[in-house]
Formats: C-alpha cells, sequence, structure tokens
C-alpha cells in the first residue's frame, strides 16, 4: 500500500488493523524516542516510554481529534505525558526507599566519584549544548542523540545538506571551546 496519511493510519488503528500501528511506528519511534529520552534521561526507560505510549495510541485511536491537533502532535503529546508518569513514578520510588535499603559500601569508594564525576560532565554538556545557536544545538541533537544522518536531518529541518555540515561542524566546535574552557577533560582529584 502506498504512504497512507497520519490520519488514515490512525483510522486503520481504530478499526484495529496491526499494519497501521506498524506504519505509524516507522514513522514516529525514532522521533517519539529522542522526546522520552531527552526527558527520562536513560535509554531503557526511554523505550519503555515509547513502548507504552504506542500502546495507549493504539487503544486510544478513536479518541483522536483531527480539529485538535495533528496525530504527530498527538502521538508527541502521548509519549511527553508517559515520559513525566515515568520520571514522577521513578522520583517517588526513590524518595520513599528508606535508608536501610542503600548498600553497604564506604563513601570513598572510587565507583562512587566516578559517578559524580560522570553526572558533572553530563551537567556541563547540557550547559553547553543550552548555549548553543537553536539550529546548531537541534542538529547536534538529532546526529549524536536520536542517531539520524546528515541526510535526515537535512530533509527533517528543510535545510540544505552543506548547511547541515556547517551547522554540525560550527556546533561542534563551539561545544569544545566551553569544554575546554571548563577543563572537562581533567577528573577532579
Amino acid at each position: 500500500m502506498p504512504d497512507r496519511s497520519d490520519e488514515d493510519l490512525i483510522a486503520a488503528l481504530a478499526r484495529g488493523e496491526v499494519s497501521g500501528l506498524e506504519e505509524l511506528y516507522d514513522r514516529y519511534n525514532k522521533i517519539g524516542y529522542s522526546l522520552a529520552y531527552r526527558i527520562v534521561g536513560e535509554r531503557n526507560s526511554a523505550e519503555d516510554v515509547l513502548q507504552e505510549a504506542f500502546l495507549a495510541v493504539w487503544r486510544q485511536a478513536g479518541s483522536f481529534r483531527r480539529e485538535r491537533g495533528s496525530v504527530r502532535t498527538w502521538l508527541l503529546s502521548v509519549v511527553h505525558h508517559r515520559s513525566i508518569d515515568k520520571l514522577r513514578a521513578s522520583a517517588s520510588t526513590s524518595a520513599a526507599s528508606p535508608l536501610d535499603e542503600l548498600p553497604d559500601t564506604p563513601a570513598d569508594e572510587p565507583g562512587v566519584w566516578q559517578q559524580v564525576w560522570a553526572e558533572l560532565r553530563g551537567d556541563l554538556v547540557r550547559n553547553a549544548l543550552d548555549d548553543l545557536p537553536a539550529e546548531q544545538r537541534k542538529s547536534i541533537e538529532l546526529a549524536y542523540f536520536s542517531g539520524y544522518t546528515h541526510v535526515q536531518i537535512a530533509e527533517l529541518m528543510g535545510v540544505p545538506l552543506g548547511t547541515v555540515k556547517g551547522r554540525l561542524r560550527l556546533g561542534l566546535l563551539k561545544l569544545k571551546g566551553y569544554l575546554e574552557g571548563q577543563k572537562l577533560g581533567e577528573a577532579a582529584t
């Protein structure tokens, strides 16, 4: 069957056609995963969120209303809400765990410091990304966090391939300069 519109796929889902779900998943799984990962910050959780979101879309396909927005917007809002629910659930679980359930490891064990250092580096990289111009940041996120090729990014952003490559190069140079200024490569002693 030729490419069906998003609305046709939702109608197929409402009729119980699995092929509609498969096509919708093929079309939106990367952007859905990218959104979930950006919110929950953990690969397995993002995969769980994506699966839950597509299951919800399957079950609620009949409730889609075109006048409220596009299928893409509706699907991504389901992913967003599921991601927030996942964050809330993990926050309440970690807040409810008693201190006596913590492992019996000394606080000065190297693994703890390595974890803290990794988290600090992650914060530095996120801050550096936030300081980039929007086009450069989006290009880097699509390439390095979502796994899109340069050609796919050009198509998604509606710009020539050379523009994407230039944005990536400039953005990465700015990131490098920022991170070198923060001495990211040196671990705390």
